[in-house]
């Protein structure tokens, strides 16, 4: 199994602009280290983008069309046993991502790494931005208009665990407390700590399953660390706890069958800190995306 990196540059989950040059600059980044296979999926230019606040439906139309072409070409690299590591675009761009994992992998669960628990639908997002909604569109929790062009399994929720929750919109609660996922907040991060927290995550999003897609959004990191992103919120976790994350990853890497970086906004970044993070983890994994192939080689070998 290869990698491959995908860039997902589309920011139509949100009417902050940016997010869609997120994908090509860490790409571009990419170049001075990995020689591998990269693939690159720009938001189209003659799309007009919705940025209206009462607009609960911003850019329904062009990310369904968007996510379908992501969808499909990520369906065919997987069945072709590479290993998809997405770099986005905003969180929107994991949709197809998480179904395209979950149609050739079939039985996956999923660790959503994030401030927000992105479990609004249409009925109960405020801010009508789309990437508020991917994990209820995953989870098969109303949303189908998301994934029209999916038809195999969603991620069960009971396989489901969001780990840096702090922002949660009031009607969201709901959605997420009958839901079924699991939910480690920041708080919980800080007192329990991140080895224990991403363990328990494994443990469930792992059991009775054929692997973990992990989808990392960078505004878990508080913006002070981390202020390139889209919609930050403060009292987030540390660069440190954010690397220990990426190592409990690397840790678990034989488990994981696909990954997400997104959310990295170059426009309201400052002195490239959240860009440097960003490559930090995307060079950790893609070490043990390389360790994964020798391992599973030497198996088939044996």
């Amino acid at each position: 199994m290869k990698a491959i990196v995908i860039g997902a540059g589309s920011d139509l989950g949100v009417h902050i602009d940016g997010a869609k040059l997120g994908s090509a600059q860490l790409l571009n980044d990419l170049q001075s280290f990995y020689k591998g296979e990269t693939a690159s999926f720009q938001q189209p230019e003659d799309v007009i983008k919705s940025r209206n606040l009462s607009d609960r439906r911003k850019n329904e139309y062009d990310i369904e069309k968007y996510n379908t072409e992501l969808y499909k070409n990520m369906v065919a690299k997987i069945k072709e046993e590479c290993f998809p590591i997405l770099i986005g675009g905003d969180h929107s761009v994991s949709i197809a991502s998480a179904l395209a994992s979950a149609k050739v992998n079939i039985d996956v669960g999923i660790i959503w790494i994030d401030a927000h628990t992105d479990y609004n639908t249409f009925e109960t997002t405020v801010t009508g931005n789309i990437h508020g909604l991917p994990l209820a569109a995953i989870n098969g929790y109303k949303n189908h208009e998301l994934r029209y062009y999916h038809d195999g399994k969603i991620i069960q929720p009971s396989k489901t665990v969001i780990v840096g929750a702090r922002s949660i919109d009031a009607a969201e609660k709901d959605n997420v407390k009958y839901s079924g996922v699991t939910v480690f907040t920041t708080q919980d991060i800080k007192e329990k700590g991140i080895e224990a927290v991403m363990e328990e995550a494994f443990k469930i999003a792992s059991y009775k399953t054929k692997g973990v897609h992990v989808s990392y959004d960078l505004d878990v990191i508080d913006p002070d660390v981390a202020p390139g992103v889209s919609i930050p919120e403060f009292d987030g976790i540390t660069e440190d706890e954010a690397m220990q994350i990426t190592e409990s990853i690397v840790a678990h890497m034989k488990d994981i069958v696909s990954f997400d970086l997104v959310e990295f906004n170059p426009l309201r970044d400052q002195e490239r800190k959240t860009e440097q993070i960003a490559i930090n983890i995307l060079s950790e994994i893609l070490a043990a995306a390389e360790e994964k192939k020798k391992w599973e080689s030497k198996q088939l070998y044996y």
